[in-house]
């Protein structure tokens, strides 16, 4: 009686401790939510816009910005995780939108479901949730979803993306292809390495052609690293290649001329990176960069994307990089806890 009862224990116990399993694929290659009048017309008219979120909790000023900029219509969120939890944040917690409808992405061949590109066509604003990068890039590149969110852009209709989100709408993105989320120190030391995977041919967003974007930025210490993924780019495709990092809980938001302002619910920065020149690296090798300007942006000035000069800087200097180790960083960075192991 007493061994079957041990046994029955350790069974048990080893089954609460197995990881949970994957979630089965949906029929259709996505999941549907959604909440508010699908049908109603929208209230006002859209405009370009660009909505730029670091992570972590939502800035409602940023938010309330961005549902103007969709005319307080029909938004669409789409994620490869999750559930519609944000959605309804968004109508009911935030307010000003007619709708909101979120498609969860489990397979590629979501990207070309006619219903998939009818909620697109008629979405007002759309919003890039956070998670893995790398299934944005493999479900969405190179398919419809991906014209059809080039081509709501060009419409003049506003685009969000958060964490891993954000990370895709710069003219070149870090991927996070290898399964991992590479650290500064990792990026620094091998620039060029497989751990430094970027991604390019994708969105075309206005303002952000040669632009790399990172996100989380200060809690997960990740200034050398959107250096060295500057330093690729520059290196490998775009020599006029900058960065853009945004603070968790903070938001960049564009308007149409290039102009954008931050918001934050926290004490953030965004952070405009801008080295002089193109670094001779090579594979295997660590990154050398005598000259790199750190230039952050708080609640108090703004950023023309067009000329990327901020005025009214929070605070502004020069930091190099010296085989593979960042210094002099003119910018006090407070590093939280680290990186999880997300692709964002």
């Amino acid at each position: 009686m007493r061994t079957t009862f041990l046994a029955f224990f350790l069974g048990a116990l080893l089954l609460a401790s197995a990881p949970s399993p994957a979630p089965a694929a949906s029929p259709d290659g996505y999941t549907y939510y959604e909440v508010g009048d699908i049908d109603a017309p929208t209230p006002g008219p859209t405009e370009t816009g660009l909505m730029l979120m670091g992570g972590g909790d939502w800035d409602y000023r940023a938010f309330r910005w961005f549902l103007a900029k969709a005319g307080h219509g029909h938004i669409v969120i789409l994620r490869a995780s999750g559930d519609g939890e944000g959605g309804e944040a968004i109508y009911g917690a935030i307010g000003g939108a007619a709708s909101v409808r979120t498609l969860v992405f489990d397979d590629r061949k979501a990207s070309e479901d006619p219903r998939v590109l009818a909620i697109l066509d008629r979405a007002d604003g759309v919003f890039l949730a956070g998670g893995d990068q790398a299934n944005y890039v493999r479900f969405w590149k190179g398919t419809s979803v991906q014209k059809a969110l080039n081509a709501h852009v060009a419409r003049g209709r506003p685009i969000g993306g958060t964490s891993a989100g954000l990370a895709i709408l710069g003219g070149v993105g870090y991927g996070a292809m290898d399964g991992g989320s590479v650290d500064s120190e990792t990026a620094l030391t091998n620039p060029m390495g497989p751990e430094v995977t970027m991604v390019g041919d994708f969105l075309v967003m206005p303002y952000l052609a040669h632009v790399v974007t990172d996100t989380h930025f200060s809690v997960r210490d990740r200034l050398g690293r959107l250096i060295a993924f500057v330093a690729q780019v520059r290196a490998s495709r775009d020599p006029q290649a900058v960065g853009l990092g945004v603070d968790e809980d903070g938001a960049l938001c564009v308007d149409a001329d290039g102009v954008g302002r931050f918001f934050t619910a926290s004490s953030g920065h965004a952070w405009l990176v801008q080295p002089d020149g193109a670094p001779q690296i090579a594979p295997g090798e660590p990154l050398d960069y005598p000259s790199v300007r750190v230039t952050t942006l708080g609640p108090d000035g703004e950023i023309d994307l067009k000329t990327m000069r901020i005025t009214r800087p929070a605070f502004s200097g020069i930091a190099s990089v010296q085989a593979g180790r960042l210094v002099n960083v003119p910018v006090p960075v407070v590093p939280g806890p680290g990186a999880r192991s997300d692709g964002g």
